[in-house]
């Protein structure tokens, strides 16, 4: 029953989507459909077979490496924070970001990361038989973030039509950052983490599909290169690197600390009307028809669609926080389905960033597209995050 209730779910959102689409006849079906195929075989390679298995074990181990380095430089200066038998939020999650930005761009000034990017996006573009920028740039997205690879394509976005910016936009709701992986993989099962990656990126193409279908020119499909020009040293990149990692670090736990107390401030609101009520548990009820239908129990379903309103209306981290605490507790299909959903971006913040960042790298009239369309990147994220979820829901039981 469950099983099939899995199914009915990825059927259902897309329907609803489908529904939602104000250009539904210039939607291709053929390949959402490949799309569909290509997320199954993946996850079935992944989580149900020895070879996946090993191959995730083996990024695991290395982005514990590089956790194991960042924790180095950060024992450095302040060793006693550091290797305790608990460690802080700040020191154990967050100040890591600092060199994994770092290590990540180098990476990317040595070209790595760019023909990495460029095979993926070749192989995704024939899939999705969407333009190569769109098909790039879900890649770029899942490595580097959304406002990092808007700035990559900045001069391009800046020449092509508003509707293909609005599906560059939407897809931004569904990213991670390879920066924030070795956080992740701190606080939630590093299988769920990786599965979520490529599934978020297909299913980002597959959702924008539906929204916002766009068909160009063979002359127009192109991605653009910046020019050698526009390359700085060696040791410029990485102190920069460095203070962005740092900024990252500042602005996180930001986020963290005004969301929390937010959400602590409107529940202690909420309470005043009726003992007990939280913002998590209106969220619950609005979003647990969703939950039911990624296979859960009902006390199972309530508690998930909290997690995903918290991550919605907050951040992820919030939710990844409630979540540790109580993971021995869940059923394994319940453990992999919300720790898939949490696994991105998309949430409410996400929007300003995504707006800010056009509007800093483009132009302010660039960025109205964004502001017109906001029930888009919503729905996006939603949906997005539901699909992935779903898709690794199919095989843990």
């Amino acid at each position: 029953m469950y099983f099939a209730l899995n199914i009915l779910g990825v059927l259902i959102v897309i329907g609803l989507v489908y529904l939602l689409s104000p250009r539904k006849k210039e939607i291709k079906w053929v390949p959402i459909l490949l799309i569909l195929v290509v997320e199954v075989l993946i996850t079935a390679f992944m989580l149900g077979t020895e070879i996946g298995s090993w191959i995730i074990n083996k990024i695991a181990a290395f982005f514990t490496w590089l956790m194991d380095c960042a924790y180095e430089g950060i024992a450095f200066v302040v060793p006693s924070l550091v290797k305790v038998e608990s460690m802080d939020f700040f020191i154990s999650v967050l100040l890591p970001i600092i060199f994994i930005v770092t290590f990540f761009d180098i990476l990317s000034y040595f070209g790595i990361m760019t023909w990495l990017i460029d095979k993926l996006g070749w192989v995704i573009s024939k899939v999705s038989r969407m333009p190569k920028l769109e098909s790039f740039y879900s890649i770029q997205m899942m490595f580097l973030g959304n406002t990092e690879a808007i700035a990559v394509i900045r001069h391009q976005l800046a020449a092509i039509s508003e509707r293909r910016l609005l599906t560059i936009g939407i897809m931004s709701m569904s990213c991670i950052s390879g920066s924030i992986i070795g956080a992740y993989i701190t606080m939630l099962p590093p299988e769920y983490v990786f599965s979520a990656i490529p599934l978020n990126a297909l299913n980002a193409l597959l959702i924008v599909s539906l929204l916002n279908p766009v068909d160009i020119p063979k002359e127009e499909d192109i991605v653009y290169e910046p020019p050698k020009e526009e390359k700085k040293d060696f040791f410029s990149t990485i102190s920069n690197s460095m203070m962005v990692g740092m900024n990252m670090v500042i602005v996180i736990a930001a986020m963290l600390i005004g969301y929390v107390a937010l959400t602590a401030a409107v529940n202690g609101i909420l309470g005043l009307f009726h003992h007990g009520l939280t913002i998590q548990q209106i969220f619950g009820y609005v979003l647990s028809p969703f939950a039911l239908l990624l296979g859960l129990p009902m006390h199972d379903a309530m508690y998930a669609a909290g997690l995903m309103g918290t991550k919605l209306a907050t951040n992820e981290f919030v939710a990844m926080v409630d979540l540790t605490g109580k993971m021995d507790s869940l059923a394994p299909h319940t453990l992999a389905v919300i720790s898939v959903f949490l696994t991105s971006f998309a949430n409410f913040s996400t929007i300003g960033m995504i707006y800010g960042a056009i509007q800093a790298t483009i132009s302010a009239e660039k960025s109205a597209i964004i502001g017109k369309n906001v029930w888009k990147l919503i729905v996006s994220g939603i949906a997005v995050s539901f699909l992935s979820a779903a898709m690794v829901g199919l095989f843990i039981w």
